[in-house]
């Protein structure tokens, strides 16, 4: 077997993937730990145990991530590369999807926007809220960064009792905006309000507002289609604020189905381009 592993190291969490000599991406899988290193090595060790393949089964390792930048040697002995993550987010989105012309949109502590068109692939901008946004509000507001439990949490919510909605302002829809449109996040909020609106409303805070940059992003473009990755395409919630921006602004949001392994992904496929 000739395997090229792709490996998105993050500061705890690694993701890896196998790209075989036929093109499939074989068992994608995810490691938590203290530290970068520990995380990608403890990674890069189940997924050979998980898949039955030797170190000489793995022609080449494909670094990106944040938390490759600690790596400076070959991972076991094999040969190493490193891979702009911004490529790989491209190249990742575009294997799923099948598509050419995009934004990819990585949703992981914080968000990264990358334009995929004729001129290649490159970045475009960023914000800074994302998944540690999240979290962080979480820790000071509901007394747990667990984003499981708040996510559960926030399947028990009422958004009608955080966010000011259209229609609380005006008796009849506005020109394009319906009655439910958020007309301003948390302004609806109390200071007695239940965790599990608390909840739904960071949620769809950080999910509506990355939303609401990526079309912005876009304008001059023409491009409507914007592929998610990353993390916080996980959470359940994103079945409903993303629909409602699509239907809003007449644009497409695709979730792939590895979404949160994209980014290994394209690490892996990048090794072919740099040949």
């Amino acid at each position: 077997m000739n395997t090229i592993l792709g490996i998105d190291v993050g500061i705890s969490t690694t993701k890896i993937v196998g790209l075989c000599d036929d093109g499939k991406i074989v068992s994608p899988i995810r490691i938590k730990a203290t530290d970068p290193v520990t995380s990608l090595y403890g990674a890069f060790g189940k997924y050979l145990h998980d898949n039955d393949i030797t170190l000489d089964d793995v022609s080449q390792v494909m670094l990106t991530g944040v938390g490759a930048a600690y790596i400076k040697e070959d991972v076991y002995g094999r040969p190493t590369r490193h891979v702009e993550e911004f490529l790989a987010d491209g190249l990742g989105a575009q294997y799923e999807t099948k598509l050419d012309r995009m934004l990819v949109v990585s949703m992981g502590t914080g968000t990264s926007i990358v334009q995929c068109d004729e001129k290649g692939i490159h970045r475009i901008g960023g914000l800074g809220l994302g998944g540690g946004t999240l979290a962080g509000l979480a820790r000071i507001m509901l007394k747990t960064d667990d984003i499981k439990q708040v996510a559960t949490l926030a399947m028990q919510g009422d958004l009608g009792n955080i966010d000011v909605q259209i229609g609380d302002i005006s008796p009849n829809p506005l020109p394009g905006l319906p009655k439910n449109a958020t007309a301003a996040l948390f302004g609806n909020a109390r200071s007695n309000a239940i965790r599990e609106d608390i909840a739904l409303g960071l949620i769809t805070t950080v999910l509506q507002t990355i939303g609401s940059a990526t079309i912005l992003s876009a304008l001059n473009s023409g491009i409507r289609d914007f592929v998610l990755i990353g993390n916080l395409t996980r959470l359940p919630q994103c079945k409903e604020v993303f629909p409602g921006l699509e239907k809003l602004f007449k644009v497409k949001f695709i979730i792939p189905k590895h979404s949160e392994f994209s980014t290994a992904i394209g690490a892996a496929l990048a090794y072919k381009t740099q040949q």
